[in-house]
């Protein structure tokens, strides 16, 4: 198992916003954390990237507990962040920001994962010399992406990748993650409000509602279960 998470609880003062939540993402996979705002999604992926005080559970990556590893050093290992809102780096260049996602890495292939990056995101490679934060919302999403990818990462973790954009640019950027996943082998957990889109690329999914998983199973038994296609299916 490359990513297991057991028995995960999260807290904010006195309100406890995750509670005891478990789940597994084996090595190639897409799994797709789905539920409403507010429910925890965020927190959870906070937790796992080392972003949170006061975690409690276990975090498993790679064989290795990382419950209690600093956020920097959990990137190092190989698990990388695309938070909500891109939070790219607005006063740098789009190479700039590009180079800082590979800023731990000492190896004489970033120059290569740099060309990886712009024939993924070509209009990255068009923009390359831009401010990052003159960029379209969707040109900074792609953007947020290939910094997360310069890291070389295991598993990335995507927060609500769909957010703000057009139905055009959320297609491109699912057939993105799509083949990311595919061709490039790499492992994914997915946060995200668009439960359609992400069931529809998901290998399998889990329900988070008010911090505790209430569903789960391989991507078309959770969308065919009907209390989701109810309450997030439409």
């Amino acid at each position: 198992m490359l990513l297991q998470v057991k028995d995960l609880n999260v807290r904010y003062g006195s309100i406890h916003a995750i509670k005891n939540v478990s789940f597994d993402v084996e090595e190639g996979e897409i799994v797709a954390l789905i539920g409403a705002n507010g429910a925890g999604k965020t927190s959870t992926l906070h937790a796992i990237s080392g972003l949170l005080k006061g975690v409690t559970g276990e975090i498993d990556f790679n064989g290795e507990d990382i419950t209690k590893v600093p956020a920097h050093k959990i990137v190092g290992r190989g698990l990388v962040q695309v938070p909500e809102g891109r939070r790219i780096f607005a006063q740098l260049t789009v190479e700039d920001n590009l180079e800082m996602g590979a800023f731990l890495r000492n190896d004489n292939k970033i120059g290569d994962d740099m060309e990886r990056v712009y024939n993924l995101f070509p209009r990255l490679k068009e923009r390359q010399n831009q401010l990052a934060g003159t960029l379209s919302g969707g040109e900074q999403q792609m953007l947020a992406m290939g910094r997360a990818l310069m890291s070389n990462p295991k598993v990335i973790l995507l927060d609500e990748p769909s957010m703000g954009l057009s139905p055009i640019l959320v297609n491109e950027i699912f057939h993105i993650i799509t083949t990311i996943n595919k061709e490039r082998g790499m492992t994914v957990l997915l946060v995200e409000q668009n439960a359609t889109k992400a069931l529809q690329i998901a290998d399998k999914a889990y329900v988070l509602e008010n911090g505790k998983i209430t569903a789960s199973g391989t991507a078309a038994e959770v969308a065919a279960n009907p209390r989701v296609r109810e309450a997030y299916l439409g």
